[in-house]
């Protein structure tokens, strides 16, 4: 269960409890995708995921705007677990930083980097993704075990 938001002090919206919180794609859209706007990330989401999962990608983690209590995210940030990825079978643009990452910007409305170093902190990205970058104090994430979703049965927009 994906714990309520909670305000930080100097934080323009709420975040989640610091720590990495397992949820559902079904549970992302319910608690995330909670106007048109969000639905159209949220659907940019479900393609990237599925994509990923089609390469053997296991696990994503989700952070951002889009995790938060901001009403109109730009779009959403993640990573993803590398191991038991087939390359031949990864969307390249999901290796594709050039131009601030516009193409994945493009056809996946938000950016997912492979799970690792993120360069200007150095911190591990499950890391770097867990402190609020207005406070720097620590906030959560979601990780998503894409081995357990069944891109048949979840659907973007419920409006």
């Amino acid at each position: 269960m994906v714990p309520s938001l909670i305000n930080i002090t100097g934080s323009p919206w709420g975040v989640l409890p610091h720590g990495i919180h397992w949820a559902t794609l079904d549970e992302t859209r319910e608690l995330f995708a909670v106007n048109q706007h969000r639905r159209k990330l949220f659907e940019g989401l479900l393609a990237a995921a599925s994509s990923l999962k089609l390469a053997g990608c296991k696990c994503i983690y989700l952070d951002g705007s889009f995790v938060t209590g901001k009403p109109k995210p730009e779009d959403y940030d993640g990573c993803w677990e590398p191991n038991n990825v087939n390359p031949t079978l990864l969307d390249p643009v999901f290796l594709d930083f050039s131009n601030g990452r516009r193409n994945q910007k493009i056809k996946y409305l938000g950016e997912m980097f492979p799970s690792g170093i993120e360069k200007n902190s150095g911190k591990p990205f499950i890391e770097f993704f867990q402190i609020e970058k207005f406070t720097g104090e620590a906030k959560g994430i979601l990780a998503i075990d894409l081995t357990k979703e069944s891109f048949d049965t979840v659907k973007g927009d419920k409006s």
